[in-house]
């Protein structure tokens, strides 16, 4: 969904303000990786350090929503991230919940328990992101579940900007109904996606991402979008998605 991720990057860097003085030389190679850089984040314990939420901007379109702290809360031995009602600035109708790692990550293997959202017109994810507002290129590793048919997951990568590798699965459960263990293993030469711990696709190449980038969740619905999505449907607002746990576990490549 190009349309999708290069409203991310232009609006992020609107919302931020960030100046664009950093080369994209600088940018950290995804082989820069440490066996300390391991970690395993349950979320029954509450806010783990190294994480922190979204707040206080909105990305733009296709994002129909602002992304507030409060939206990320823990309580019942989970996470949540929620979609609602947002009266609080005038710029966006609806708030959203994003979390993300206040590091950067390379090659090794992600894994989230999830439950999704199952509402048309929005998305939970599980993802790793950078890009020009880091003053890196814009490197991204997708899972997204879509509220409008939640028996499926869509994965997507994206490599110096260049996306348009999504593939649709079709996951033999529904994803809103119970938690899922979600987790891909990011190579040198292969990125290979995974659900409950059984292979469900792989993509091989040199055209690959290869820049750390942070790790993220978000619940979020969208506008404009209407034929990706569907409609947003607000009226069993708010909407949340949960997690259980969060696991990084680095490769030396």
């Amino acid at each position: 969904m190009d349309i999708r991720k290069k409203a991310i990057a232009a609006a992020v860097l609107l919302a931020c303000a960030a100046p664009l003085s950093v080369s994209m030389d600088f940018a950290a190679p995804a082989t820069e990786t440490q066996a300390s850089d391991a970690f395993a984040v349950d979320f029954k314990k509450g806010q783990p350090a190294i994480f922190e939420p979204s707040d206080g901007w909105t990305n733009g379109d296709p994002f129909n929503v602002f992304w507030h702290k409060d939206n990320v809360t823990f309580e019942d031995g989970t996470m949540q991230l929620t979609i609602d009602y947002d009266s609080s600035q005038d710029k966006v109708p609806y708030s959203g919940g994003e979390f993300r790692s206040k590091k950067t990550y390379g090659y090794g293997r992600y894994e989230v328990s999830m439950k999704a959202i199952k509402n048309d017109g929005c998305v939970s994810s599980f993802f790793t992101y950078t890009g020009p507002y880091d003053g890196d290129p814009w490197d991204e590793i997708d899972f997204e579940v879509l509220g409008k048919d939640t028996s499926k997951v869509q994965l997507n990568y994206y490599r110096n900007g260049v996306g348009g590798h999504e593939k649709m699965i079709d996951l033999g459960f529904d994803a809103s109904d119970d938690f899922h263990t979600y987790a891909f293993e990011w190579h040198k030469d292969k990125i290979i996606w995974f659900v409950d711990g059984k292979e469900v696709f792989r993509r091989e190449g040199a055209n690959l991402p290869r820049t750390k980038g942070k790790i993220m969740m978000n619940a979020w619905c969208g506008k404009g979008v209407d034929a990706w999505l569907k409609p947003f449907n607000d009226e069993k607002l708010p909407l949340t998605a949960e997690y259980q746990w969060g696991k990084y576990t680095p490769f030396a490549e």
